[in-house]
C-alpha cells in the first residue's frame, strides 16, 4: 500500500514494475487454490502505463465454470495481497468468448489491452 514519506506529504506510491511483480505472485498464488482458473491479467492503467498515485489495478480472469451471478464473483478473490488497491473481473470461458465476439470498445479493451499474467508465457529458447 502507499506509505507517507517521513518529511514530507507526499505519498510514495508503487511503481508499474512492482505491482507487476506483486500481481504475477499473487496469480500464482491464485491459481494454486483455484483449479478452474484458465487466465488471469490486468488492463487499465497499469497496462497502458498511464498509471499514477492512486492508480488501482483492474485485474480480469477468466475461469471454466461459476455458479455464481457475474457480479458476486469478485467478491470470493481476496486481493488484500495486492499492494495497490485492487478490482477484479471474473468471466467464465463462455462469457469471455462472447465479450471478444462483440466487437464493442470493451471487446476491444479486453482483446488488445490486457495483459496476462497467468499462465506465464513458454520461456524463449
Amino acid at each position: 500500500m502507499p506509505v507517507r514519506s517521513l518529511h514530507t506529504s507526499v505519498l510514495k506510491w508503487p511503481d508499474r514494475d512492482t505491482v507487476d511483480a506483486a500481481a504475477r505472485a499473487w496469480a500464482a498464488a491464485a491459481a494454486a487454490v483455484r483449479p478452474d482458473l484458465q487466465r488471469l491479467g490486468y488492463f487499465g492503467s497499469y497496462a497502458t502505463g498511464d498509471w499514477g498515485v492512486g492508480s488501482d489495478l483492474d485485474l480480469v480472469a477468466v475461469v471454466e465454470r461459476s455458479d455464481l451471478p457475474f457480479v458476486a464473483r469478485g467478491r470470493s478473490w481476496d486481493l488484500t495481497g495486492l499492494p495497490v488497491p485492487a478490482e477484479i473481473l471474473v468471466f467464465t470461458a463462455r462469457e469471455w468468448d462472447a465479450v471478444v465476439a462483440r466487437g464493442d470498445r470493451f471487446a476491444r479493451v479486453m482483446s488488445t489491452g490486457v495483459r496476462w499474467i497467468w499462465p506465464l508465457p513458454p520461456a524463449a529458447p
